[in-house]
């Protein structure tokens, strides 16, 4: 285990803090909210509270809301942390230290993929289908996959990372200091650096160097305004 903690970016601690907040908010009043319409596979003794559907709808919304900034981030300043090219040839070198941050990899990359097949499959659904009894459309089954798959992943991510970085790792997302040329009044700086490099072609040089983030991130983006559009009819 490191006994030093790591620094983290203050925008990643940011955009990582709110949708992590706002998913667990999400994801406890899920189960209420199955607990309170449905229980057909188990339930827990929860105060019967109809208006909880609304309320986990809200914060499904906080979190479609902010996901996308954090999944831009994720992709480009953060994407070393996610899976790479030769991730999984490197999955051979079974229990070296090379196979735990290659599995840190995943997971993350992982933890992604679920949280937008959950908002996808929320954004389909009627807020209406369970308040009337409606128990059996096709969306409602699929959220309620993606709520258990979202769990079982934010439990790998919480592992993984704690096992490649332990204690000081996690608690590094829970630091509030940042470094001077990390201060919030030097991101307009750095938003106009990264445009006028984008204009001047940096992003060509994308695709060749990391093709599967790339197309991982489009499909990403594009599942999120489809979510949008596809709800509005």
């Amino acid at each position: 285990m490191k006994s030093t903690q790591p620094y983290q970016p203050l925008l990643l601690r940011i955009l990582h803090g709110l949708t992590g907040l706002f998913l667990i908010a999400a994801i406890l009043t899920a189960f209420w909210t199955y607990d309170t319409y449905d229980g057909r596979w188990g339930r827990i003794p929860l105060p019967s509270y109809r208006e909880i559907e609304g309320i986990h709808g809200t914060f499904g919304l906080y979190t479609l809301l902010i996901f996308p900034a954090f999944v831009v981030y994720a992709f480009h300043r953060g994407q070393k942390r996610l899976v790479q090219p030769d991730s999984f040839a490197k999955l051979t070198q079974v229990g070296k230290p090379i196979w735990w941050y290659t599995l840190n990899r995943f997971t993350n990359t992982f933890a992604l993929v679920a949280l937008t097949f959950a908002l996808f499959s929320g954004k389909m659904m009627d807020s209406g289908w369970l308040p009337r009894g409606e128990l059996n459309h096709g969306w409602y089954y699929a959220h309620l996959i993606a709520w258990i798959v979202m769990v079982a992943a934010i439990a790998l991510h919480l592992l993984i990372n704690a096992r490649v970085g332990g204690v000081p790792l996690l608690l590094s997302m829970l630091n509030w200091r940042f470094r001077d040329n990390d201060s919030p009044k030097l991101w307009s700086v750095h938003l106009a650096q990264w445009w006028l490099s984008f204009q001047q072609g940096s992003w060509s040089n994308w695709f060749p160097s990391a093709s599967i983030l790339i197309v991982l991130e489009l499909t990403i983006l594009i599942s999120i305004a489809a979510a949008w559009i596809i709800s509005l009819f």
